[in-house]
């Protein structure tokens, strides 16, 4: 179940961001915060992983640096902004954002990836943790996974360093899911 308010210290933490700003600024989002607070999973999370953007705009760095771990605005709130540099998303991404927490800021605005191409850029690191989330996704939403199949072959294995190490990490996921599938009766 998503939230549709954002709960403390992540509503005071943004509003300061926010008050930096004197026109419309978008993060594009993944990682926990957008598997907890869109897609409804209950674990914690203390950093806010934002896709690194090429862009001249400034304001993404002078954001980044105040929300940064170790800023003031960390040791404050306990929670941070992660710029996310290296982590594979499939190519047309942007097109399928989704907005979280509408109007809750008057300049700054949070989308975050679409819960297919979430689920892939958990892929190359693939962690027990991104496991976690990627079987909670495939359990909620639930994910088709021919479409998680297809998005990736389509718009995201040309580009990774060792797609057929990555291959096999989809592969793996897949069975692992229909198995929870078949066990669970769904």
């Amino acid at each position: 179940m998503p939230s549709e308010v954002i709960p403390e210290p992540w509503h005071s933490f943004l509003k300061e961001l926010d008050g930096t700003l004197s026109e419309e600024f978008h993060f594009h989002c993944m990682g926990g915060f957008v598997v907890t607070f869109l897609y409804g999973f209950s674990r914690t999370t203390s950093d806010l992983d934002v896709l690194s953007i090429v862009t001249k705009d400034e304001r993404f760095s002078t954001l980044i640096e105040l929300g940064r771990e170790g800023s003031a605005l960390h040791k404050k709130y306990g929670v941070c902004l992660h710029c996310v540099t290296v982590a594979q998303v499939p190519d047309s991404y942007d097109e399928r954002l989704t907005e979280m927490f509408p109007g809750s800021f008057a300049h700054l605005r949070l989308f975050a990836l679409d819960p297919y191409d979430l689920a892939l850029s958990k892929l190359e690191r693939n962690e027990q943790i991104d496991r976690d989330d990627v079987r909670h996704l495939a359990r909620t939403i639930p994910l088709d996974l021919s479409v998680l199949r297809d998005r990736y072959h389509r718009e995201m294995r040309l580009y990774l360093g060792r797609p057929e190490g990555e291959d096999l990490t989809l592969k793996l996921w897949v069975e692992a899911i229909e198995e929870e599938r078949t066990n669970c009766g769904g």
